[in-house]
Formats: structure tokens, C-alpha cells, sequence
């Protein structure tokens, strides 16, 4: 694995207080940015820490033990959160993934997944309430988080090989601990499940096909994400990218595979099925093929700063609003205002050649706002 590692800017501190429209009005749920892209995801970060140091989001030559991660009084509360995201919910967010960091350290999380369970659409509905885990510690918390409304789980998983895998998690994390916890999700009702595999060419991609192998027919979807130059301490490196097109390629050799059809507007993954029924694998072209012509993501980060594209450099400070004692038409004339103007394409930008950053400014790391 590469040394290569960038220093750390501290985008925590680079923010702008929303301003407030000069006319108030309601929220209708239809919500679209300048592109035309309607909001309908938001990913919350609810902490900046992790057990892990994966190489491609927070190495450990960076994030070491003198590293200074946010003190608890800069966190949003949970009831911060909750009144965040009924405003989104009333724009039209229809799904909440709770991020990290890795979101599992995060105490009595069960008691916020039990708050934004009640929250309902305009149309009465009830949200898609994910969450996405490192599974460190899914094997004992699996049947709370299920019994407290969380619906699904997408754990993150770089290879079935035990020596390959503490390599990649960099901290000797066993593999055997992080399949007890896709198991005890399964069994806890936590589905469908969703594992998520980084591919490194040359440091991981052996694994592919024994990734494959496991988890074909067991119910659980397997992706693959091309190593994406987010945040600007990893080192990244195009020839490190091996490309979907690659990684279908391979499993193609070994089984008969048919496309799917997307299952959702604004969906990333590229779907392919096993011939013979026995599930269905994704692609993440995050860096090969630009997904950002129909991305209704928004990411909130640990302490309360929004972001409208993952390669994002700068936040706007929600939390500031909320604590300067913000109306809920304050927060929804606020956030109206942020998405109505957002017209982020990094990604088709990255892929023409052009970039989207001034001198001295650096992309918000992973850790921060969550994949």
C-alpha cells in the first residue's frame, strides 16, 4: 500500500452562516436545485470518529493519537438533528442514511434512529431509514438498532482475506468479526443488506472474486466502488483506480451475468444479476463514469455544516442557525435556498478535465460528512 499521504486542512473551520430569503415561504416537497435535480437523499454524519484507519479515508499517518477530533459541545444534539431533518423530510427528502465516521460509536444511537423513525413525508409516508457501518460492531447491536425502526444496514467490507482486510482497516480488525455482523443483521431483520467494497488495484482487487463467491446467493448485495479521490489526505493516484469495467469483466469470466435496470431515480450503482437467480451485484463508477447529472444527495456533516457534493470544499454552517435561536421558516428558507442554487458536477467536471477548486482549497474529507 501506498506511504503517500497529503496533510490535513482542516475543513472543519472553512464555512459560510446560510442566509435567510427575503420571503419566507412554505415548503412544497418539490424542492430542485439549479440543474433541476430534486432533493431526496440526506446523509447524515453523526460522528467524525472511527476504529478503523482505512488508507482511503483516514490513514493513520494523519489521524493519529495527537489528531483532535470535534468535542461532543460542537456535535449537533439529537434533537438538533431531528428538527434538521423534518425540514428536509418537508423539501422532499424521502431517505436518511446515518454515517460517520463510523456511526456505531456514537452512544445511545438507538435513541436518535427512534426519533427520525417517527418522522413522516408530506404524503404520510414513513422515511428509508438506513445506516452505514464498518459492521465492528454490528454483531451486538444489530437487534436494537432494528428494534428502535432503523431499516436497513450497508456495511463496508474490503476483503474476505484476513490478512488483506487488516491491511486495508490498518488497525488488525479480523474479518471473521465484521461477517458476524452482516450475519446478526440478517438475522435481525436489517435488510436488504448492502456490502460495500473499496477496490485498490493491486492492494485488495484479488478479492473480487472470493467477494463474489461468498456472497452470491446469500441474499446480501455486493458492490464494488473504484477508489475515489475524496478529501485530499489519501494520497489518491489514478493508476491505483481499477475500473468497474474492469471488475465486471472478471466476474464475467467466471459467471453468466445480466443488467438490470435502475431501482431508483438518482441511483449510483450500475445493477447486474447472476443468470441463474442467485442475486445481484453493483457497480460504483464514481470515477470512470460521472453519476452527478441526476445526484439528489445532501450531506450533513457531524457539527452541523451542509455540503451539496460529496467533493465539496466548503460547508454552510445550519448549525449556527439552529443555536442563534432559527425559526423553522428560518431553516427551511435557508436550506431553500442552498439547494435552489447548487449546480455541483464535480465529478463530469473531474472526468472533461476541468476542475472546480481555487488555489489553497482542499475537498472535505470522507470521515467528515460520510460516503
Amino acid at each position: 500500500m501506498s506511504d503517500k499521504v497529503i496533510p490535513l486542512l482542516d475543513q472543519r473551520r472553512v464555512h459560510a452562516v446560510p442566509a435567510l430569503p427575503s420571503q419566507l415561504l412554505a415548503p412544497t416537497g418539490l424542492l430542485s436545485d439549479a440543474l433541476g435535480r430534486p432533493l431526496r437523499d440526506l446523509r447524515i454524519s453523526v460522528t467524525d470518529r472511527c476504529n478503523f484507519r482505512c488508507g482511503y479515508c483516514m490513514p493513520k499517518q494523519v489521524f493519529d493519537k495527537q489528531y483532535e477530533f470535534l468535542p461532543h459541545s460542537d456535535l449537533l444534539s439529537f434533537e438538533e438533528i431531528t428538527r434538521l431533518a423534518r425540514v428536509f423530510v418537508a423539501h422532499g427528502v424521502q431517505k436518511i442514511r446515518l454515517t460517520g465516521g463510523e456511526p456505531l460509536l456514537r452512544r445511545h444511537l438507538d435513541a436518535l434512529i427512534e426519533m427520525l423513525s417517527e418522522i413522516r413525508t408530506p404524503e404520510g409516508l414513513p422515511l428509508d431509514l438506513t445506516l452505514t457501518t464498518n459492521g465492528s460492531l454490528l454483531a451486538r447491536k444489530a437487534a436494537s438498532l432494528k428494534a428502535a425502526g432503523l431499516q436497513r444496514v450497508t456495511v463496508s467490507l474490503d476483503g474476505l482475506d484476513d490478512a488483506v482486510f487488516q491491511r486495508m482497516n490498518d488497525v488488525g480488525f479480523p474479518v471473521a468479526d465484521v461477517v458476524a455482523g452482516i450475519e446478526a443483521a440478517s438475522k435481525a431483520g436489517l435488510g436488504p443488506i448492502k456490502v460495500n467494497m473499496v477496490v485498490k488495484r493491486g492492494v485488495n482487487d484479488q478479492e473480487i472474486l472470493p467477494m463474489a463467491r461468498h456472497f452470491r446467493g446469500s441474499g446480501v448485495t455486493l458492490r464494488f466502488i473504484e477508489y475515489m479521490d475524496v478529501g485530499a489526505t489519501n494520497g489518491w493516484r489514478m493508476d491505483e483506480v481499477l475500473p468497474s469495467s474492469s471488475v465486471l469483466a472478471r466476474l464475467r469470466e467466471k459467471f453468466d451475468m445480466q443488467p438490470l435496470s435502475a431501482s431508483v431515480a438518482g441511483e449510483t450503482a450500475e445493477r447486474w444479476s447472476y443468470a441463474d437467480g442467485q442475486g445481484e451485484i453493483g457497480l460504483i463508477s464514481s470515477v470512470t463514469q460521472a453519476f452527478c447529472g441526476d445526484c439528489n444527495r445532501a450531506r450533513l456533516s457531524t457539527e452541523g455544516k451542509l455540503y451539496t457534493c460529496l467533493f465539496a470544499h466548503r460547508g454552510h454552517d445550519l448549525r449556527a442557525l439552529l443555536r442563534g435561536g432559527a425559526s423553522e421558516a428560518d431553516l427551511s428558507g435557508a436550506i431553500g435556498l442552498l439547494w435552489g442554487a447548487r449546480a455541483d458536477r464535480y465529478s463530469q467536471l473531474r472526468a472533461s478535465g476541468a476542475t472546480t477548486l481555487g488555489d489553497g482549497e482542499r475537498r472535505v474529507e470522507m470521515h467528515y460528512i460520510g460516503g
